[in-house]
């Protein structure tokens, strides 16, 4: 599903314009980005929440150049549903 389809989708589920859910569903995703760049996390109960994952310092290799590089430790945006969000999914049976 796109940010279209998901916008279309959520206009017809409640009646409000799509302009507005437009507007409201960027503000969420600036919100969420703002708030994982200051290292806090986003909980939304009953779905799930988005963290940082910390990754350390390691080493890698340049396979082209035969080469080792270090990889520096750095965070990455995840998202871990919530038990009763993986519980519906699961049941879910996929066409």
């Amino acid at each position: 599903m796109t940010k279209a389809e998901l916008v279309t989708a959520i206009s017809k589920r409640t009646g409000i314009d799509k302009m507005t859910i437009s507007a409201t569903l960027e503000a969420f995703m600036d919100v969420t980005q703002d708030t994982l760049k200051r290292g806090n996390a986003v909980h939304l109960r009953m779905f799930g929440s988005f963290c940082l994952k910390h990754h350390a310092q390691k080493n890698g290799r340049n396979i082209a150049k035969n080469t080792t590089i270090v990889i520096p430790e750095h965070y990455t945006p995840s998202f871990k549903p919530a038990i009763q969000f993986v519980k519906e999914v699961k049941s879910v049976k996929v066409k």
